[in-house]
């Protein structure tokens, strides 16, 4: 099952967009197979302390990328191909990438000193 005990939340974000996050960092991670079981919509809810149709907002969100499959009454389970996980990967790796990017920038590197610091960072 997914776990949420290392869950904490951000200011400034969506509850349900850090939920998605969430676990599509644990898919990325290879914490979370194909067939895991998805922790209840009202267990989480109340875990997060958030309304009920937040998670199931972040829950169909995860269904809509077909990451997750729902059945009315029934538990949520992840539902993963290769090229699923290496799709999550990407999208999570571009997102950070970017906000790195605009960090930089906003600070006044030019892309030469960016790279040069990236670099640096990398080989310690």
């Amino acid at each position: 099952m997914i776990s949420f005990d290392d869950f904490i939340a951000e200011n400034g974000i969506p509850i349900y967009l850090q939920v998605v996050r969430h676990i599509k960092r644990q898919i990325a991670s290879g914490t979370v197979k194909d067939g895991d079981e998805m922790i209840s919509r009202r267990t989480l809810s109340a875990l997060l302390g958030v309304n009920p149709n937040t998670v199931q907002k972040a829950y169909a969100l995860l269904e809509a990328d077909g990451l997750i499959c729902s059945h009315s009454g029934a538990k949520s389970y992840v539902v993963l191909t290769d090229e699923r996980v290496e799709r999550v990967r990407s999208e999570l790796m571009e997102n950070e990438i970017q906000s790195v990017v605009s960090s930089l920038k906003v600070m006044g590197l030019d892309k030469e000193t960016a790279v040069k610091l990236i670099e640096r960072m990398w080989d310690q």
